[in-house]
């Protein structure tokens, strides 16, 4: 599987035009925002009772793995195109090559990206998306020095799968700035280039 590091698409995912003051005051997508934080909190949760409570590492195991399932499917597919207007996936070419695709939202008009979203929502999702990666990243730690080898694997699997929704959408705010630094760069080579020539036909 190859990446690849240039394929990062800056594609319109969004048509509808509101208004930025309205939607930064309130969460647009409450259902959204909700299911962003419940899978992958409720997967810590059960780690945590499982763990101090000794309930059946079976029952246990399957429960967080389906959760931290269902987690990386909903904000993978649906709240970071719906809370940041962010979305990534891989898809394999016609010539057999398969491939990164790292989408944000195009401005339309006068509106940026960020005025487009809610505030509140865009917390929410980058908190939800920060925080819970660095708690499994904790738990695996905890598990090697108790050797808990047993845990291990669920413990990882939970670092893997939402380390990789991380990955995925910091790589596509990432690419947005790179296109943004490179159109500053152009620009300001422009202008240097402008003044330059400006002063030679002046002396």
């Amino acid at each position: 599987m190859k990446l690849d590091s240039n394929d990062e698409d800056d594609v319109a995912l969004f048509d509808a035009e509101e208004d930025s003051a309205t939607r930064k005051k309130r969460i647009k997508h409450p259902m959204a925002s909700f299911f962003h934080l419940f899978f992958r909190v409720s997967a810590v949760l059960v780690y945590l009772l499982c763990g101090s409570f000794g309930g059946s590492f079976i029952a246990c195991m399957v429960t967080i793995i389906l959760l931290l399932s269902c987690d990386f499917w909903t904000v993978k597919n649906i709240t970071g195109r719906l809370m940041v207007g962010l979305r990534w996936w891989n898809q394999v070419d016609d010539d057999g090559k398969s491939r990164w695709v790292f989408e944000s939202r195009k401005a339309s008009g006068s509106q940026s990206s960020a005025s487009r979203s809610s505030n509140a929502e865009s917390r929410i999702f980058w908190l939800g998306l920060i925080i819970c990666p660095v708690v499994w990243v904790i738990f695996a730690f905890f598990a090697l020095i108790s050797f808990k080898i047993k845990w291990l694997a669920v413990v990882i699997m939970g670092v893997v799968l939402q380390g990789a929704n991380l990955y995925g959408y910091v790589r596509c705010k990432v690419g947005a700035r790179t296109n943004l630094k490179n159109m500053a760069t152009n620009y300001l080579g422009r202008q240097f280039l402008k003044q330059a020539f400006t002063k030679q036909e002046e002396s």
